[in-house]
C-alpha cells in the first residue's frame, strides 16, 4: 500500500520504572523484511512480561523493537519479500517479539493467524500469547491427555482462564488455584472442576483429597518460590511440571527427594526468545486444533478492560493490582 503515513504513535519506554514510564512517542513506520507482514494495529495485549519488561527486567531480545507488546490485531497493510499465506487486507492476530503497543507492528507470517470468525478485533488481540503458552507448554512440553488431572496457578489470569478451557475441552479433570472466592467461581464458570482459593486453602490438602491421594499429572506454574516444593507434594507419580514464570521468585532452597522418589519431571519454556521456525509450528497446530474450538464457542478469551493506547500506563498499573479476571487489552 502506498497511502502509509511515515510516522506512527507508539508507548516508548525512555527510562525503567513504573506504570508512568510509558509514554507516548511519534516513531517512524517499520518496514516489513523478508517474511514479515505489517499490521495495522487495532488491538493488543497486555502481559506481565511487559510489565517486568518495563520495570527493565526482562530485556527484549536482539532485533526486536524496544515498544513494549508481545500480542496483537489489526490489519495486513503491507507484505515483506517472500511472504506466501497473506495479502493486503487480511484480518489477523499475531504473536509478536515486541511493538505491540503502537499504531503499526511487524509480525513474522509465520506467527500470524486469522482472526476467528465471530471474534472482534479486541478479542482476537486476547489470543495469540495466551494461547501459544498454554499450547506449547501444556499440550506439546507436557503431553496432557484426556482422562488425566491437570493443576493451574493463576487461573483467573489470561494463562489461567485459557488453560482451563484448553485442558476441559481435551478431556482432562481440571484444578485451578486463585486468590478470591469471587475468583474461584469464574474458573469453575470456564470447566475448573475443583477451584482453590489459596489464601484459605491449601491446594496440596485439597488436591489429595480430591483424587484420594494420587495428586495431579500435569502442573502449569508461574509463581515458583514456594510453590515448587509444594507443586512436588501434589503431583502424582511421573507427573509432569512445566514452570513458566517466578512471580514468587526462582531462587529456592529445595529437597528433591520427591522428585526423584515420584519419578517427576520439572521442565522449564520461554517464549520469546524463540526462533520463528518454533513459533510457526506452534502457530500452525493452534489453527488446526484449537481455533475450530474457538470459532464453535467452545473454548474463548476472557477480558478484563479495555484501556486506549495512550492510557497504557493505566493499563499496566490495573495488571500490578492483580485483581483483574482474564485479559488487560489495549485499543488502538
Amino acid at each position: 500500500m502506498t497511502d502509509l503515513p511515515a510516522t506512527m504513535t507508539a508507548i516508548g519506554l525512555p527510562t525503567p520504572g513504573g506504570p508512568e514510564a510509558l509514554v507516548p512517542e511519534t516513531r517512524p513506520l517499520p518496514t516489513p523484511r523478508a517474511g514479515e507482514i505489517l499490521v495495522k494495529v487495532a488491538a493488543a495485549g497486555v502481559n506481565r512480561p511487559d510489565v517486568m519488561q518495563r520495570k527493565g527486567l526482562y530485556p527484549p531480545p536482539p532485533g526486536a523493537p524496544d515498544i513494549p507488546g508481545l500480542e496483537i490485531a489489526g490489519e495486513v497493510v503491507a507484505l515483506g519479500e517472500g511472504v506466501t499465506g497473506w495479502k493486503l487486507g487480511d484480518k489477523v492476530c499475531a504473536l509478536v517479539s515486541g511493538g505491540g503497543y503502537a499504531q503499526y507492528c511487524l509480525a513474522d507470517a509465520g506467527s500470524a493467524l486469522p482472526v476467528p470468525a465471530g471474534l472482534s478485533m479486541i478479542e482476537a488481540a486476547a489470543l495469540p500469547e495466551t494461547f501459544f503458552t498454554v499450547w506449547t507448554n501444556v499440550f506439546d512440553l507436557a503431553g496432557l491427555k484426556a482422562g488425566e488431572n491437570f493443576l493451574v496457578h493463576g487461573g483467573t489470569s489470561g494463562i489461567g482462564t485459557t488453560a482451563i478451557q484448553l485442558a476441559k475441552a481435551y478431556g482432562a479433570t481440571v484444578f485451578a488455584t486463585a486468590g478470591s472466592a469471587e475468583k474461584c467461581e469464574v474458573c469453575r464458570q470456564l470447566g475448573a472442576d475443583v477451584a482453590i482459593d489459596y489464601k484459605t486453602e491449601d491446594f496440596v490438602a485439597v488436591i489429595k483429597e480430591k483424587t484420594g491421594g494420587k495428586g495431579v499429572d500435569v502442573i502449569l506454574d508461574m509463581v515458583g518460590g514456594s510453590y515448587i516444593a509444594r507443586n512436588y507434594e501434589a503431583a502424582a507419580p511421573r507427573a509432569r511440571i512445566v514452570q513458566i514464570a517466578f512471580m514468587e521468585g526462582s531462587k529456592v532452597q529445595i529437597d528433591f527427594m520427591r522428585l526423584m522418589l515420584k519419578r517427576l519431571s520439572h521442565m522449564g519454556s520461554t517464549l520469546r526468545s524463540r526462533p520463528n521456525a518454533e513459533k510457526a509450528a506452534i502457530a500452525a497446530s493452534l489453527r488446526e486444533k484449537v481455533w475450530p474450538l474457538i470459532e464453535a464457542g467452545k473454548v474463548k478469551p476472557v477480558l478484563d478492560q479495555v484501556f486506549p493506547l495512550a492510557q497504557a500506563s493505566a493499563a499496566h498499573a490495573r495488571m500490578e493490582t492483580s485483581l483483574h479476571i482474564g485479559k488487560i487489552m489495549l485499543e488502538v
